[in-house]
Parts: C-alpha cells; sequence; structure tokens
C-alpha cells in the first residue's frame, strides 16, 4: 500500500487493538480505499471467541442492514445495463404484486423506503424469512398502509423481498446470484461479499455476539409504537436471528455478510475503477447518492435521509450502516469509502464504527487538502 498512509493505518490499528484488548470488542476490520486503491486493511481480535479462530482480513461477518447497501448496488448494476429502470411498476414485473391498489408502487418507492409497505405479520418467524415465495407471497397480498411516496418508513425486513424479487423477476436468477455474478465477482471478492451465504462458506463466518443489541430492541418494542411492527419479536435484527445458519444461507436481501475490505472495494467501484472494473457510470453515481427523500421517518420518530437505496449523510457521504454496529459509506468528494464491521453488536456503546470511520475521513480530507 501506498505509505503515504502509513500514519492513518497506524491510527487504525491501535484504535481497534485498543478496544479488543480492553474486552469491548471480540473482533473488529476496518478498510478503506482512495481513488479506487486499498489505504487501509486492518483487523483485531477473535472471529470465535469460544474456539480462539482468529478474524482475519477475508473472514466475512454478518452486518445487518449493512447489506441493504449490496443490494442497492445490483439494482444499480443492472439500471447501468438498462436491465431495469428506477421508475418500473413494481407490478409489471410481478403482477401478483398490483393486488390491493398496489399497482402504482415503483421500484424508486421501494428504494427509497416510501413504498408504504413496512410491516410484517407479529407472528412471523426465521423460518418463514427462508422461504422466498412466501415472503414475496405476503408482500404481494399486504395492504399498503398509505399510497406511495406519501410517508418515509424505514422498511426494515421488507425492503430486501421488494427489491429482490424485483431483481429475480427481472433477470430470472436469485438476488444473491446476481450479486456474485455481476459484483463480487469482477471485483475478485466472491469470498468475503454475500447475501444468501452459501453453505459451504458458513463456518468461515464470524461468531457473532451479544454486547447490549437485544436489550436495546427490547426497550424499541415497548417504547417505539411502530417498531415490533417492522421487526416483529422473533425476526429482531440481532446476533441471533443474525446467527442462525438456515437465515444466513437464505436470501434476506435487507441485510447481509461481508468483510469489511470487500464492502470498502464494492463502493469503491461505485465511484470509480478499481482495478479496472468500474460498477456504474458518473452520471448514474451522482443520481444514486443524491437525496431523494428528507422527512420524519415513521418507525424512529426523527428526520431521516435517503437516496436511491442508501442513506444519505450531511458530511456528503452515502451508505448504509446496520444494527449493532456496522456500516459501509462513500464519499464522492473524496474518492473515499470505508467500511468498518464487528462480531460483538453492541449499543450505547458510543459507537466506536462510527468514530473509526470518522478517524478516516478526517484523516483523508486532511492529507487531501479538502
Amino acid at each position: 500500500m501506498d505509505g503515504r498512509w502509513d500514519g492513518l493505518r497506524a491510527e487504525v490499528r491501535a484504535a481497534i487493538d485498543d478496544l479488543v484488548s480492553s474486552g469491548r470488542e471480540a473482533g473488529v476490520q476496518v478498510a478503506a480505499y482512495v481513488a479506487g486503491a486499498p489505504i487501509v486493511e486492518e483487523q483485531a481480535g477473535l472471529a470465535d471467541t469460544t474456539t480462539g479462530r482468529p478474524l482475519t482480513a477475508d473472514t466475512p461477518v454478518h452486518a445487518v442492514s449493512t447489506g441493504k447497501g449490496l443490494t442497492a448496488t445490483v439494482v444499480h448494476v443492472l439500471a447501468e445495463r438498462g436491465r431495469l429502470d428506477y421508475d418500473l411498476r413494481i407490478a409489471d414485473v410481478w403482477p401478483e404484486f398490483a393486488r390491493h391498489g398496489k399497482d402504482g408502487i415503483t421500484l424508486r418507492h421501494a428504494l427509497t423506503h416510501t413504498a408504504g409497505l413496512p410491516t410484517l405479520p407479529a407472528d412471523i418467524t426465521p423460518a418463514d424469512f427462508t422461504d422466498w415465495d412466501r415472503m414475496c407471497g405476503l408482500l404481494a397480498d399486504a395492504q399498503p398502509l398509505w399510497a406511495p411516496g406519501e410517508r418515509l418508513a424505514y422498511h426494515a425486513w421488507t425492503w430486501g423481498w421488494l427489491v429482490g424479487e424485483v431483481v429475480r423477476r427481472v433477470t430470472g436468477k436469485p438476488v444473491s446470484q446476481v450479486l456474485a455474478e455481476e459484483v463480487a465477482g469482477p471485483l475478485g471478492v466472491t469470498g468475503e461479499l454475500f447475501l444468501g451465504v452459501p453453505e459451504a462458506d458458513l463456518p468461515r463466518l464470524a461468531r457473532l455476539e451479544d454486547a447490549g443489541l437485544a436489550a436495546l430492541m427490547t426497550w424499541a418494542g415497548a417504547n417505539l409504537p411502530n417498531f415490533d411492527a417492522v421487526a416483529p419479536p422473533h425476526v429482531r435484527p440481532d446476533a441471533t436471528t443474525g446467527g442462525r445458519p438456515e437465515v444466513l444461507r437464505a436470501d434476506v436481501p435487507a441485510v447481509g455478510t461481508m468483510s469489511a475490505r470487500a464492502v470498502a472495494r464494492m463502493y469503491a467501484a461505485l465511484l470509480g475503477p478499481v482495478d479496472g472494473v468500474r460498477l456504474i457510470a458518473p452520471e448514474r453515481l451522482r443520481e444514486v447518492s443524491a437525496v431523494a427523500v428528507r422527512a420524519e421517518e415513521w418507525v424512529f420518530g426523527q428526520e431521516a435521509t435517503f437516496g436511491l437505496g442508501y442513506a444519505v449523510d450531511a458530511d456528503g457521504s452515502f451508505g448504509t450502516a446496520g444494527s449493532g454496529g456496522s456500516l459501509a459509506f462513500a464519499y464522492p468528494e473524496l474518492g473515499l469509502t470505508v467500511a468498518a464491521v464487528r462480531n460483538r453488536l453492541g449499543a450505547g456503546d458510543g459507537d466506536p464504527m462510527e468514530r473509526l470511520r470518522l478517524l478516516v475521513r478526517d484523516h483523508v480530507a486532511a492529507e487531501l487538502g479538502r
């Protein structure tokens, strides 16, 4: 790697070593790219504290909603190739979806969490999540809560089947296969970037641990009136759900499993060429990363901002973050992408992965004079 970034790598290494040695974290990966080249690839700790297996650079970690960025990227690659359009009416490729007045819902509504279909039945189980046809059937039969585009509501789980079924109908392939063939494969990270995880790769995954996330989910269910409607008690996005082999194997494309370096590489290929691979053109990059909706969000009651499948932050970045502490973001103005994942899912702990993101961002901005 370029010696220009030696100081940054040392800072990141010291920060994650401290997180692990203090016992706050089990294992952490951090990766960053600038102008299509890696500048940070650091990891520390254990993938599995019960066996002592180390966390290596290529260890995949289930990173919850950070996986939405993988699914969104599949959509944009297909759009780049003319296979679909953001204003495609979902019912045009998925006729059953038109029931109950849903014929006006577009892919753009789904990508921006404004489709009006954020909820799941209260008795939904992880076993249901492993049945693609059942989950898509539930959405086809669902009554929208409001007209498309009328309200912003985080579609925590339903987002994945809404977007993923459009991909399947357009390509004839599961979204995990399209990710592997059109994104991970060209970028050389097929073993580190997953929606549904192949059976053979399950033993390589980091083992998730709970460090306060479950308690936060319980609090949210008791205190946020719409939370259990979008994340029912049996399928909360936590270490229990994310640690189930049958859920990991299934396509549940609102969540994903990845190494930090693989997802940082993916975002880098959205910004520009990475070893000759560029996923989308500059014009599309501007479109997908621009603010598409900014409003008070229905589940958490706070203002939220989304582009086309990604969150858009006030600092000019776009990307996704996952419950318990994982993230992957791109900074178009800096040519920077940064990702951080951990396997001890926490809450109320000062958000150490976000602090690592800001450490990298600020160092790169200073170095580039921005």
